[in-house]
């Protein structure tokens, strides 16, 4: 960080301190954790965050950056996908948790065959702290064979979701961006 960079928040350095003291890491494994960390202050210079998350193919990542592209449009906020977080991170579960803390919002961009972050949907709903700033954007398929095209555990995240209304469903991409401004 440079001398014109806002300091980190009390509270955000406390967060990445205790994850970082519950894992063994060595000290290089600690400097470039808190490396990409200060690389992220557009989270806390503005009022809203967003964490967004999905499928990295082709044609879904289109869309998933045409989501990060809306909301940055917002006043006042900045939405990112994980890999936009540099580093060599060994532990992706340890790297989603300490960018979940830091932020206001973490939305997910669900598509059939893969979701692109199921792993991170179960640590949605395991944590009460992630689960109260989760909206999901589902994609439906109403031409589908089956009823429930995601699967049990996902539908069980969605249903979970959509109790709180924030579960928001779209088939086409115009649908998705009408999603997007549903967000908060």
């Amino acid at each position: 960080m440079t001398d014109e960079s806002p300091p980190v928040p009390d509270e955000v350095l406390t967060s990445a301190t205790e994850r970082l003291e519950a894992d063994d890491l060595t000290l290089a494994e600690n400097e470039d954790l808190l490396r990409a960390l200060s690389e992220l202050t557009p989270i806390y210079e503005r009022d809203r965050s967003y964490f967004v998350l999905g499928n990295y193919d082709p044609a879904p990542l289109g869309r998933l950056e045409c989501v990060v592209d809306r909301l940055n449009r917002r006043e006042d906020a900045y939405a990112f996908r994980m890999s936009d977080v540099r580093g060599g991170w060994e532990n992706g579960i340890q790297k989603f948790c300490l960018i979940a803390d830091l932020v206001t919002h973490i939305v997910g961009v669900a598509e059939r065959e893969p979701s692109g972050f199921l792993v991170e949907q179960g640590l949605l709903v395991g944590s009460e702290e992630y689960f109260e700033k989760s909206y999901v954007l589902k994609r439906t398929y109403p031409d589908a064979d089956e009823d429930h095209p995601y699967g049990w555990m996902e539908d069980g995240v969605f249903e979970l979701l959509e109790d709180e209304g924030r579960l928001h469903e779209w088939r086409t991409d115009e649908e998705l961006l009408e999603s997007v401004a549903d967000l908060p």
